[in-house]
């Protein structure tokens, strides 16, 4: 490390001793690390997801699974369940993969090399923890890193290719010491000054350092263009009797698997949205609800039948004024309430 990497480290460090995020997966400077259980649980559920989004979550998951052999003898239904609405399901899914293994090995790995062996755990969540957790230097770089150190070094080469040479000023600036604290501090600066849009340089601890300061900080990361998402089509089918709706549960593997849900066409696996109720008869139309995944959008079409017929396949009447126990996953939570306010 320069002396001039070492001058930044060294700001960010102290600009983080005075403002540090008080988050309840976090130890706050001078304070001894977190359990690894809730640094590696913390940052599953952050993937992808908001701090404020995930609190709750990250509150029901250690009040009902405190530690790490608790969740490795979870049921697999009842930890999808609590993860409804966090999306990315797979990640709930290799959540319970990952603690057997830990649970098996008797506590955490604590290289990065063998944290990434864990099921779930890639390079950034390896190098997360073992700084924080387990107080070692690794490079740690999420997408608020990737944007400060951007802006750093004005770095004019687009994503995903400009990655590389923001991991090298990555590392040119992390510290031996306080690896966990300026990991955070990374964090945070990105989070709450380093914003994507309208950073707030007149507070930032490494305003005099920053190339991009003088040009036009919003610009970086530079972006590639967006490409337009393919939209698809489906159907949700909502049966009603007795004031419980007919619930099924998808298939362990694929998209939303292992999860609570209303019927549905098919709408996974092919994209013409053209499959047939599952029972003969008269279905009212309740509109339709629209969701964004990761590679497509889709707009569901959600249909309702009243009546005493018992559905074709596996499922269960589920209580209406229970429905909010079943953890259905947030793109059913939007069937389910436009059928209802139909």
């Amino acid at each position: 490390m320069t002396a001039s990497d070492n001058t930044i480290s060294r700001k960010l460090l102290d600009w983080y001793d005075r403002h540090a995020r008080d988050l309840p997966w976090r130890a706050m400077p001078g304070e001894p690390a977190p359990d690894p259980y809730r640094v590696w649980l913390s940052e599953i559920m952050l993937q992808q997801t908001t701090v404020a989004a995930v609190k709750p979550y990250f509150a029901k998951f250690t009040a009902t699974w405190p530690g790490v052999e608790d969740l490795a003898g979870a049921d697999e239904s009842d930890v999808m369940a609590a993860w409804a609405g966090l999306g990315y399901y797979s990640r709930a899914r290799n959540l319970v993969k990952a603690a057997k293994v830990v649970s098996g090995l008797g506590g955490f790995p604590v290289t990065e090399s063998e944290l990434r062996k864990l099921p779930g755990v890639g390079d950034y969540t390896a190098a997360a923890i073992t700084a924080i957790a387990f107080g070692k230097r690794a490079v740690v770089v999420d997408a608020n890193v990737e944007r400060v150190v951007a802006r750093l070094s004005a770095i004019e080469e687009p994503l995903p290719k400009a990655r590389k040479a923001i991991r090298e000023q990555a590392d040119a600036i992390t510290p031996d010491e306080r690896a966990g604290d300026f990991a955070q501090a990374m964090m945070d600066l990105g989070s709450q000054v380093c914003t994507a849009k309208k950073p707030q340089c007149l507070l930032c601890p490494l305003a005099q350092d920053c190339a991009a300061r003088t040009l036009e900080p919003e610009r970086f990361p530079v972006k590639p263009l967006k490409k337009a998402k393919p939209v698809r089509q489906g159907q949700a089918f909502w049966i009603e009797r007795d004031a419980t709706v007919w619930l099924v549960r998808r298939e362990g593997t694929g998209m939303l698997g292992g999860m609570r849900a209303l019927p549905d066409d098919g709408w996974s696996a092919r994209a013409d949205g053209h499959g047939r109720p599952p029972l003969p008869g008269h279905w009212d139309e309740a509109g339709s609800v629209s969701h964004t995944f990761t590679h497509f959008a889709l707009e569901l079409s959600v249909r309702t039948y009243l009546g005493s017929t018992e559905p074709v396949g596996e499922g269960e009447w589920w209580p209406l004024a229970r429905l909010d126990d079943a953890g259905l996953p947030t793109l059913f939570a939007k069937a389910a309430r436009r059928a209802l306010a139909d």
